[in-house]
């Protein structure tokens, strides 16, 4: 059984995330993404969507950017 590295429950459907070249053991979704997604540079909710990015900066929608001085980010068109 695999141990996660978050809330250190050992679990045997525990499952693994790759990101930038380092391995993550998790047991479950919830601590996944407590631990690996990213926050929105203006509100700081974890983006676990598509989210919207401009030079490197991640929002988790169209209106966060927007009150960051970012205009050209749309969720739909």
């Amino acid at each position: 059984m695999a141990r996660c590295e978050v809330c250190g429950n050992e679990y045997d459907k525990a499952f693994t995330v790759e990101m930038a070249g380092e391995r993550h053991v998790f047991d479950s979704f919830e601590c996944a993404i407590h631990a690996v997604a990213p926050r929105c540079a203006h509100c700081g909710c974890r983006v676990i969507g598509h989210g919207v990015e401009k030079d490197g900066v991640i929002f988790c929608c169209a209106h966060c950017a927007a009150q960051e001085g970012v205009e050209q980010l749309k969720d739909r068109v």
